[in-house]
């Protein structure tokens, strides 16, 4: 995909930003908001946003996954910001995403249960009463991002009309909140239990399968930054290590493995630009084409954290190499947002249904 110059000028700024700040993400996300703001591209200018779209947020993406950059920016500017803006409250929206736009206010969205399906008819809470004033949220939601820090609890639940959004007050009785141990310590997950806790309901509706798309979308462009920079790493690897006399990039066999994955990240790429704009067009099959990007983000991913493990030898299974960081965030992302495999079969019943 060809990039106009503001969305070059845009990845430009992330990424010089994130090279000179890449030991400290503790300062990162709120640079990233401040200066280019980057929690605000995929929300409308009337809620405080810079409405860009699905692309820009891509662009961002791609880089943080460059960099295996722990931020909000899944989380809160994207899953919870999506939400928001799927139950169709216009108070809600103009209440809550300035603040997530601006950085200075995350929110995590609660959804799915220990099984991790993420699934658009499924979700880990309900709402007990028919009667907005009077309802009471119940359940725990697992493989909440951001969900142990955020301000703002969002929570899909399922009630007598159907699956809605509620906002609660997570310094409220009855709220649990508990940070959980990932393999990617660069991904913040927490369970989060709710035990007839009052909430706010934001709109009348809430299409949870628009938000899963687009999730996955930005997903997607993380995956492939990351592929994309394990793949550079180790070409780089290759150019210096030397094995009988030597240096390894020199035989034939691992010019080939590279060349391969050159080529299947190339394709997952494009794959994900292209879900990417679908989203940016309101496409009608922009369902499919976020299931491909992340089915096949999700193996370009994994086959690149594997290939630099094994071309690196024994420095890359090492503490101090960075190739095990790329192999925990690889092995993470295949399940979130659901599994690859759950991907792969909502393409196949969708071409088996037409």
């Amino acid at each position: 995909m060809e990039l106009t110059p503001d969305q070059r000028a845009l990845r430009d700024a992330v990424r010089g930003l994130l090279t000179r700040h890449q030991d400290d993400d503790s300062v990162v996300w709120g640079r990233l908001c401040r200066e280019i703001g980057v929690a605000g591209l995929a929300i409308p200018q009337r809620y405080g946003g810079s409405g860009a779209g699905p692309v820009e947020t891509h662009i961002v993406m791609e880089e943080l996954g460059r960099h295996l950059t722990a931020t909000s920016m899944l989380g809160s500017a994207v899953l919870a910001a999506h939400a928001v803006l799927a139950a169709g409250d216009d108070e809600a929206a103009r209440r809550l995403l300035p603040g997530l736009a601006a950085g200075t206010t995350t929110a995590a969205l609660a959804w799915t249960g220990p099984a991790g399906a993420w699934d658009p008819a499924g979700v880990a809470c309900r709402v007990s009463a028919e009667t907005p004033a009077a309802a009471a949220i119940t359940g725990e939601a697992h493989y909440v991002l951001d969900g142990a820090e955020a301000d703002v609890l969002l929570v899909a639940a399922a009630g007598p009309d159907g699956i809605g959004l509620w906002q609660v007050d997570p310094a409220q009785p009855g709220v649990r909140r508990a940070a959980v141990t990932t393999m990617d310590q660069t991904r913040r997950l927490a369970t989060v239990a709710f035990d007839a806790v009052p909430g706010r309901r934001l709109g009348q509706r809430l299409d949870l399968a628009q938000v899963r798309d687009l999730a996955c979308v930005a997903l997607s462009a993380e995956q492939v930054g990351a592929a994309r920079q394990a793949l550079d790493l180790t070409v780089a690897y290759t150019q210096v290590r030397e094995q009988f006399g030597r240096v390894i990039g020199s035989f034939q066999g691992l010019q080939h493995r590279l060349a391969d994955l050159h080529v299947l990240i190339a394709s997952a790429r494009s794959l994900s630009y292209a879900a990417a704009e679908a989203a940016a067009d309101g496409a009608p099959d922009v369902g499919l084409r976020a299931a491909a990007a992340r089915a096949s983000c999700c193996e370009a991913l994994s086959r690149a954290a594997a290939e630099m493990i094994q071309m690196h030898g024994a420095i890359g299974i090492t503490w101090e190499h960075d190739a095990h960081r790329y192999f925990k965030r690889a092995h993470g992302d295949s399940q979130l947002l659901g599994s690859p495999a759950a991907h792969v079969a909502r393409i196949a019943a969708a071409l088996l249904d037409g």
